[in-house]
C-alpha cells in the first residue's frame, strides 16, 4: 500500500531555490556538450557531477560505458537502502552535435535560458541534484532511500543502460523521472511505447532498357511494403507508424536489386504492442522472385498509468498546489526510461523544467519553472513513504 507523509514543510533557506542559483549550476553542465556518440564528453560530465556529490552523504558508482556510449553514474544516499526507495532517472546525452553550443550559446534572454540540452534534460538533471542538496543540507533525512541515475545513451533508446535502469526500477518502490515538462508544465503519466524496425528486400537485377522482362524490383517491392506500413497508421487510436528513411538501387537503368527501410512504430498500450510488432514483422512480398524481411523490436514498451501511478501523480499534485502551481496530467508520444519501470513501479515523467524547443536550434527552459520544480521535488523526497 502506498502511503505519503504529511506535507509541512522543512525550514530551509529560501536561498536554496534561488532560480539564479539553480541556474548557475545548469550553465556548468549545459558548456560540456555531450553528444551521445561523443563518450569522452559525456564522461567529462558525469566526472563533474560525481564532484557535486563528494560531499554530500551518498555512494557514488560508475558504470563503465560500453559500445561507444559513455558511463552510467549512480548516486546511492547513505540511508534507506535496505528496502524499496525511491529512484531518479536522468540523462546527460544529448542529440546536438559537437560545436552545437557555438550556434546555441548559453544565454538569457527574458524568462528564457538557450542551450544544447538545456531543457532535455540537464535542468531536470540538475534541479533533481539540487533539491537533494538541499535535502542533505538542512539535515534531513527523506523517509525512504534515494538512487539518482544518470545514464549516457537515453537519446539513441538506452541500450547499454536499460537492463541497469529495469533492474533498479524493480527494486524501487517510486520512480521519478527528470525528462522536461510538456506544453506549460504539465507532468507526464503515460508515454507509447516504441519499435525500430528495419525491412530488407531482394529483388533481380536487370538492364532495365533491354531486357526489363528479367527484372524483379526491389524498390517496387517497397513502395509496396510502404503502402502497407503506413495502412497500419490510426490517429485515433494512438498508433502512428512512420517509414523514416529508405534506400535502393545503383543507376537509373538498372532493375534494383535491393532496397531498405528504417521504420518508427509508436503504440499505446501492449495489447496494440503485440498485434503490429507482429504485423510488421510478418509482412511478406507481393511479387514472385521478390524477398522481404524484417527485423526489428519493441524498444520501449507502453508507459500506461497504473492505479499506482495515479496515486503517485495525485500526491504531486497536492504538493504542487501548496507550493502555488496546478500540475496538469498528459500522455505523450515520444518515449523516455519511465517507459522500462512504469508497468511494475509507480513512476512519475516529465518532472524537468518547463520551456520548449527540445532537440533545435532555439531549445530553452523558462527560468521562472525552476523554483517551483525544484521546489516540488524536494517535498516528494520529503513525503514520499
Amino acid at each position: 500500500m502506498m502511503r505519503f507523509e504529511g506535507t509541512d514543510a522543512s525550514m530551509i533557506s529560501p536561498t536554496w531555490f534561488d532560480s539564479q542559483t539553480i541556474l548557475d549550476g545548469i550553465r556548468r553542465w549545459v558548456e560540456i556538450e555531450t553528444p551521445t556518440d561523443a563518450p569522452a564528453q559525456v564522461n567529462r560530465l558525469v566526472s563533474l557531477v560525481a564532484d557535486h556529490y563528494r560531499d554530500l552523504p551518498v555512494a557514488l558508482e560508475r558504470v563503465a560505458g560500453v559500445d561507444g556510449c559513455g558511463d552510467h553514474l549512480i548516486a546511492r544516499s547513505a540511508w534507506g537502502q535496505d528496502e524499496p526507495g525511491i529512484l531518479i532517472l536522468s540523462h546527460l546525452d544529448t542529440v546536438h552535435p559537437m560545436g552545437f553550443i557555438e550556434r546555441l550559446p548559453f544565454k538569457i534572454e527574458g524568462d528564457s535560458a538557450f542551450g544544447p540540452g538545456i531543457y532535455d534534460m540537464k535542468g531536470g538533471a540538475y534541479i533533481a541534484h539540487h533539491a537533494f542538496r538541499a535535502l542533505c543540507t538542512a539535515g534531513d533525512r527523506s523517509p525512504l532511500g534515494i538512487t539518482h541515475m544518470f545514464t549516457s545513451d537515453e537519446e539513441i533508446g538506452s541500450p547499454t543502460s536499460r537492463a541497469l535502469i529495469e533492474k533498479e526500477g524493480r527494486k524501487a518502490k517510486y520512480v521519478l523521472v527528470t525528462e522536461p515538462a510538456r506544453d506549460g508544465g504539465k507532468i507526464v503519466t503515460g508515454r507509447k511505447g516504441v519499435g525500430r524496425f528495419e525491412v530488407f528486400i531482394t529483388g533481380v537485377p536487370a538492364h532495365a532498357g533491354t531486357r526489363p522482362q528479367d527484372g524483379r524490383s526491389a524498390i517496387r517491392e517497397l513502395a509496396n511494403v510502404i503502402q502497407t506500413l503506413e495502412g497500419m497508421n490510426d490517429l485515433k487510436h494512438g498508433v502512428t507508424v512512420n517509414v523514416g528513411v529508405v534506400h535502393g538501387g545503383t543507376r537509373p537503368n538498372v532493375t534494383p536489386e535491393e532496397a531498405h527501410a528504417e521504420v518508427d512504430l509508436r503504440v499505446p498500450s501492449f495489447a496494440d504492442a503485440e498485434e503490429f510488432v507482429g504485423r510488421i514483422l510478418g509482412l511478406t512480398s507481393k511479387t514472385e522472385g521478390v524477398t522481404v524481411k524484417v527485423t526489428g523490436e519493441l524498444n520501449r514498451p507502453p508507459y500506461e498509468k497504473s492505479n499506482a501511478g495515479a496515486a503517485l501523480y495525485e500526491h504531486a499534485r497536492t504538493l504542487a498546489t501548496e507550493i502555488g502551481f496546478e500540475l496538469i496530467d498528459s500522455h505523450t508520444g515520444g518515449g523516455s526510461d519511465g517507459n522500462f519501470t512504469a508497468a511494475h513501479t509507480a513512476t512519475l515523467d516529465g518532472l524537468g523544467v518547463d520551456g520548449k524547443g527540445a532537440h533545435t536550434h532555439y531549445e530553452q527552459l523558462y527560468v521562472s519553472s525552476l523554483e517551483p520544480r525544484a521546489r516540488l521535488l524536494h517535498r516528494l523526497y520529503q513525503t514520499l513513504r
